[in-house]
């Protein structure tokens, strides 16, 4: 018998008889032998040396990475102790270690352990591991969930109302800013970072937002989730090497302790979710909501705050550019075709949803989209669809349980389900997402009333008039199964997160498609010859050829007539599009009935612009008059 773990050859005689040889070990002569001794030595074989993207050890400057985790020690501090957690690199086990005599509360005793700045691959192990509900789907995306929460929750967002803020924001009626003190927003901060320092791991990304170099925001996210971590490798402006190694102090930190609920004990808390924002301390805190949408919307609001104060508008719209350097804007609310518009095989995309207008041109606030998922498909979204592979985090999906194939039709979970890729992922995004000035801006609308002509050109005042409207229709059925229109409205075409009143943001429109010759239009994507159940949608192959007549240029040199009530410019002809559909009231078979439903969107608009009316900006009502004047007549 053999000794030592030692294994024997047996060799036969020529009689039969077995004999063991020593000389003759059992072993494969096909491949290398593993010089691993052990399983682990072998596992550490497996991952190959790389630079890795936390603070380095075997940088010869050592002062840089131990001030690099100090900030984020001081980004996890409480503000009732002197200095921060003790906190600890994973990858390189790098200290930075809290004198204990600071605090005698158990939590002194412990590291938290930061995950800084992970890859994808690193970030998808973490969620197979550690969170229930992720799994990896036929196409490579990760599948994971939001919780109870599968959309945004805006009557929970709360603003901290200081003597800054109350004089700089909206508030009011109409306005998305819900106030809270600063007191409670400690309370809720303090509740925040007391959980994610409960934790033994807390990821942490340093990145950036902004396209354009001279205007980017540096941001901090920090979060319990792999998945909230992905979500924003993904939505953010991903840094280099070089960037991480000088990131310093973040211009903007969110908490997200979503998975951790709010005292509703605490003042101004109505639920056990909220979102607050804290523009003096340039802070976002989240309890109990852990739908990744809330840190990317609330960065957007971060930024129509923060831009208009360097000159710099925000917008809520999709972006493209044409092969000669023409820029065109989409603004529109869901429904209104912005996403299929904006997206062209024959333009580069420069971002689908967030962007700024400076005086150097446009750039893309983001690093990533958005995207809806509901009855994708690859012959209508054929972008979208091939964008859904590794790396891409799909939230609330339903799949199959043993194909992993997702069936994007199933809205099982909700119907907000929703896919977070980098913007590389398609195909024709320019990169870097910057373009010069746009040439045109675009306002979207689904009239589901039928009286809107498919496309007009708009004046200055009247640009300022439907961008602060932000109109589209949705289709409701009533008791009897009788289908009508319902008009909503979105000032800027997104309310839920613009900061200041949006007269203001319309004056700046205004200014810049003044100073740089842009021209402004009005399209519907709705209905014609009648409302929702009478006349018919407008075919989307008419809509497109009106979009490529805007950005051909054609469309300037058409001959044009007014509209009555709403004042419209109407070209008489567009190449490829029938010319019986241009004025709506020559689709209408009962004029009568055209001219009554004419008057009665008309009477919407007055109605939703009340909240508007009476505002001045800078003191002076004269630009207010001018754009009530722009709008509807009757």
């Amino acid at each position: 018998m053999a000794t030592n773990g030692e294994v024997l050859f047996l060799n036969t005689t020529t009689d039969g008889k077995a004999f063991a040889s020593k000389d003759h070990l059992c072993h494969d002569d096909s491949s290398p032998v593993v010089k691993a001794q052990t399983i682990d030595e072998l596992h550490s074989l497996q991952k190959k040396k790389s630079v890795p993207t936390t603070p380095k050890t075997h940088n010869p400057d050592e002062d840089l990475q131990k001030l690099h985790l100090q900030s984020i020690s001081a980004s996890l501090a409480s503000l009732t102790r002197e200095t921060g957690p003790k906190v600890k690199s994973v990858k390189q086990q790098l200290d930075y270690l809290t004198p204990a005599s600071l605090s005698t509360s158990d939590s002194a005793l412990k590291f938290t352990h930061i995950l800084y700045n992970l890859s994808p691959a690193e970030l998808y192990e973490h969620a197979i591991k550690h969170e229930k509900g992720s799994f990896i789907t036929s196409s490579g995306a990760i599948a994971t969930l939001s919780g109870a929460k599968t959309g945004r929750s805006p009557k929970d967002k709360r603003v901290v109302k200081d003597e800054t803020t109350a004089a700089e924001l909206w508030w009011g009626n109409g306005s998305p800013n819900i106030e809270m003190d600063e007191h409670t927003f400690l309370v809720n901060r303090e509740r925040a970072v007391d959980y994610l320092n409960s934790l033994e791991t807390v990821f942490v990304n340093d990145q950036f937002l902004n396209w354009d170099s001279n205007n980017r925001i540096k941001v901090r996210i920090v979060s319990a989730r792999a998945y909230h971590s992905l979500f924003m490798h993904n939505m953010c402006i991903r840094p280099t090497l070089e960037d991480l190694q000088n990131f310093g102090t973040p211009d903007f930190t969110i908490y997200n302790a979503g998975q951790f609920p709010c005292n509703r004990y605490t003042n101004y808390m109505t639920s056990s979710t909220t979102i607050n924002l804290n523009l003096c301390r340039r802070e976002m805190v989240i309890l109990g909501t852990q739908y990744a949408g809330e840190m990317k919307k609330g960065l957007f609001s971060l930024m129509h705050y923060l831009m208009p104060q360097r000159g710099i508008l925000s917008l809520h719209s999709g972006c493209n550019m044409g092969r000669i350097g023409d820029v065109a804007l989409f603004f529109g609310l869901s429904g209104t075709g912005k996403t299929t518009l904006s997206t062209d095989h024959n333009r580069f995309l420069i971002g689908d949803d967030e962007h700024c207008w400076s005086d150097a041109g446009v750039s893309n606030i983001e690093g990533g989209c958005y995207a809806k998922c509901l009855d994708l498909s690859p012959e209508k979204e054929p972008d979208i669809f091939n964008a859904i592979k590794f790396g891409t985090v799909l939230e609330n999906v339903v799949f199959d349980e043993h194909s992993r194939e997702v069936d994007y039709a199933d809205k099982s979970v909700t119907e907000n389900t929703r896919a977070s890729y980098p913007i590389e992922y398609i195909p024709n995004a320019k990169i870097p997402c910057v373009g010069p000035h746009p040439t045109n801006v675009i306002l979207l609308a689904c009239d589901a009333f039928g009286v809107l002509p498919p496309v007009s050109k708009l004046t200055l005042a009247q640009t300022m008039y439907h961008f602060i409207s932000g109109y589209t229709a949705l289709v409701a059925g009533t008791e009897d199964g009788i289908k009508e229109p319902q008009a909503t409205f979105s000032a800027c075409f997104g309310a839920a997160f613009i900061m200041l009143h949006p007269t203001k943001y319309a004056a700046m429109l205004a200014d810049k498609m003044r100073k740089y010759g842009t021209t402004a239009w009005l399209v519907n994507t709705g209905w014609c010859g009648g409302r929702y159940g009478v006349g018919s949608r407008i075919k989307l192959v008419n809509t497109r050829r009106i979009i490529d007549a805007i950005h051909s240029g054609s469309l300037l040199n058409a001959e044009y007539k007014k509209t009555e009530v709403f004042g419209l410019e109407i070209p008489a002809a567009v190449d490829g599009v029938p010319s019986e559909i241009l004025d709506p009231m020559n689709a209408w078979d009962d004029k009568e009935a055209y001219r009554e439903t004419l008057k009665k969107l008309a009477g919407l608009f007055k109605k939703n612009f009340e909240v508007f009316a009476n505002y001045s900006v800078g003191g002076e009502s004269k630009l207010t008059e001018e754009i009530l004047a722009a709008g509807p007549i009757f």
